[in-house]
C-alpha cells in the first residue's frame, strides 16, 4: 500500500523522516540570540541561584554603631554648647611701647587681671592696667618696662592672650564687672528623603528562571521581589549617607537649590579637626602624626574613648605603626605578644589599642571603601573620621532641660498620628492594594530627617 501523507493543516508542519535521527525542527529554541538559533536541540545546566559576587552591597550601619535616633514634631532642631571656662583669645600688639593690645572681636577682660602674653619666641606676664574699650586693653608687663623692651613684642605682632588670675591693692574695692557665662546655639533642619519602585501588573505576575536572594531577605522566583529589596536596601543607604554627606545651602547658592542639612562631614570641617596624618608614607611619621592628633583632642574635650572609622590605607597604616613598637625578638618577630606564636600566622591587625591617655578602636568604614561611594575617590578624599565614644551633656531648648545624648543621633519627624523615620506605601491596582485603575504597583519610601553632631571640637577627618 502507497504511503498517504497527511494533508490539509498547513501549520503542522509535520514532515515525516525515512530514519530516526536527531532534526532542527523537532525543537525548539530557548535561546533567541544564540549562535544555533532554533537548531540548538541540547539544554544547558541552568544554575538557578543568583551569585553575590559583591558580598553585603549594603553600606549602611555606621550611624547604627555610633549614634541613636529620636523623634521630633518640628522644622528644625536646636541645641546649645557650652563656652569655654577660661579666657584665650587672638590679638594684634598694637602699640608696644605703650602696651596696647587689639583683640579681633570683643573681649572679656578686666582692670587688675593678670596674664599671660604669648608668642612664638616670647611669653610675658602682665597686668591690665586700663581697659580701652571693648577690643582693647594696656598689659603691662611685670618683668621689665614695656612690652617692647629688648624687642620682645614689635607692633603688629600676633600675639595669644590668656588670663590666669587678678590682682588688687590693700583697701580697694573688689572686681566691679562681671563676666556672663557663654555658650553656643547650633541648629538644624531635616530634609525629605524620597525614593519609588514600579513595576506593571504583567511583569508583576511573571515568573523568571533565576532563584533571586537578597539583602533584604527576598527570595523566590518573582524579579520584582528582588528589585523591590534592592529599592529598599539602596534607600535605607540613602538614609544614612543624605545626613553624612548633607550640605547646608549658602546664600550665593542657585534659587532652586532646597535649604540642605548640615550633614556630619560639613559640622566636623567647620567646627572640628582636619588631619593629614596617619598616611602610611613611614611608622615614624605615622607615630608623630598621630600624637598631634592627640594634642589636639588635649586641648578640646579630651574624651577618652575615641572610634576610628577608615579606608583601608589607613586602617593598614595604624596596624604598621603599631607592629612597629614590637618589631624586636626572633627574626624581628615578637612571637607571643598579641596572642601571636612562632606556630601561627602572624596577626599584625589591631581592633584596638591605647595611647596616651586615650583608648582608641578601629574599624574598616565599608563606606570608604566601596567603589560605589567613596571609595572611588581613593586616597585623595575623605580617608577616616576619628568619633568620640559615649554620651554628653547639653541643653534642649524645645524641652528646656539637660539632656545626656551620644555625640551623633539622627532626629527625625515623627507624631501621634504619622511616624516619618521610614514610611512605606504602596500606590496602584497590584498587589492587593488598589487605590487607582494604574494597571502598577508602586512601592514608596519616604523619610524626614537630620543629624545633630554635638561636641564636632572632638571629632576628627582624615583627608
Amino acid at each position: 500500500m502507497a504511503a498517504v501523507n497527511p494533508t490539509g493543516g498547513g501549520s503542522l508542519n509535520s514532515t515525516p523522516a525515512p530514519v530516526k535521527q536527531t532534526l532542527s525542527s523537532a525543537y525548539i529554541d530557548f535561546t533567541a540570540s544564540g549562535t544555533a538559533g532554533w537548531a540548538q536541540q541540547y539544554l544547558p545546566d541552568l544554575m538557578e541561584q543568583e551569585a553575590a559576587i559583591f558580598g553585603k552591597r549594603t553600606i549602611s550601619g555606621f550611624l547604627n554603631q555610633v549614634g541613636a535616633e529620636e523623634a521630633m514634631t518640628s522644622d528644625q532642631v536646636i541645641w546649645s554648647e557650652q563656652g569655654r571656662l577660661h579666657i584665650n583669645l587672638a590679638a594684634v600688639c598694637t602699640t608696644a611701647s605703650a602696651g596696647l593690645i587689639t583683640f579681633g572681636t570683643a573681649h572679656e577682660l578686666r582692670v587688675g587681671d593678670t596674664i599671660l602674653v604669648h608668642k612664638a619666641a616670647a611669653t610675658l606676664k602682665c597686668y591690665v592696667s586700663a581697659v580701652g574699650s571693648t577690643t582693647t586693653v594696656t598689659a603691662l608687663p611685670y618683668t621689665q618696662a614695656t612690652l617692647a623692651t629688648g624687642s620682645s613684642f614689635a607692633n603688629a605682632d600676633a600675639v595669644t592672650v590668656f588670663v590666669y588670675g587678678s590682682e588688687f591693692a590693700k583697701g580697694t574695692v573688689g572686681q566691679t564687672d562681671a563676666i556672663a557665662p557663654s555658650f553656643k546655639s547650633f541648629t538644624n533642619k531635616p530634609i525629605i528623603i524620597k525614593d519609588m519602585y514600579e513595576i506593571s501588573g504583567s511583569d508583576a505576575s511573571q515568573i523568571g528562571w533565576v532563584e533571586v536572594t537578597g539583602e533584604s531577605g527576598q527570595s523566590g522566583y518573582l524579579w520584582y521581589l528582588k528589585a523591590e529589596g534592592d529599592t529598599r536596601s539602596r534607600f535605607t543607604d540613602y538614609l544614612e549617607m543624605a545626613v553624612v554627606e548633607g550640605e547646608k545651602k549658602v546664600s550665593s547658592a542657585n534659587a532652586s537649590v532646597p535649604d540642605g542639612t548640615e550633614g556630619m562631614f560639613a559640622a566636623i570641617t567647620d567646627r572640628g579637626h582636619i588631619t593629614t596624618g596617619i598616611a602610611g608614607s613611614s611608622t615614624s611619621d605615622d607615630l608623630g602624626s598621630f600624637d598631634n592628633i592627640l594634642k589636639k583632642f588635649d586641648a578640646q574635650g579630651a574624651i577618652e574613648e575615641n572610634m576610628i572609622y577608615s579606608n583601608r590605607t589607613v586602617s593598614l597604616a595604624i596596624d604598621d605603626m603599631l607592629a612597629a613598637q614590637n618589631s624586636y625578638g626572633s627574626g624581628g618577630t615578637s612571637y607571643g605578644v598579641f596572642s601571636n606564636s612562632e606556630d601561627m600566622a602572624l596577626n599584625l591587625g589591631f581592633s584596638g589599642f591605647r595611647r596616651g591617655s586615650y583608648d582608641f578602636y578601629k574599624t574598616d568604614w565599608k563606606y570608604l571603601n566601596d567603589i560605589g561611594s567613596r571609595g572611588a575617590f581613593g586616597d585623595n578624599d575623605i580617608r577616616g573620621a576619628i568619633i568620640p565614644a559615649g554620651v554628653s551633656s547639653v541643653y534642649d531648648e524645645q524641652l528646656g532641660s539637660s539632656m545626656k545624648r551620644p555625640f551623633l543621633h539622627v532626629r527625625y519627624r515623627a507624631s501621634q498620628t504619622d511616624d516619618r523615620k521610614m514610611k512605606t506605601f504602596i500606590t496602584g491596582s497590584v498587589g492587593g492594594n488598589v487605590t487607582s485603575d494604574l494597571d502598577a504597583m508602586k512601592v514608596h519610601y519616604l523619610s524626614e530627617r537630620c543629624l545633630v553632631v554635638q561636641g564636632a571640637n572632638n571629632f576628627m577627618l582624615l583627608t
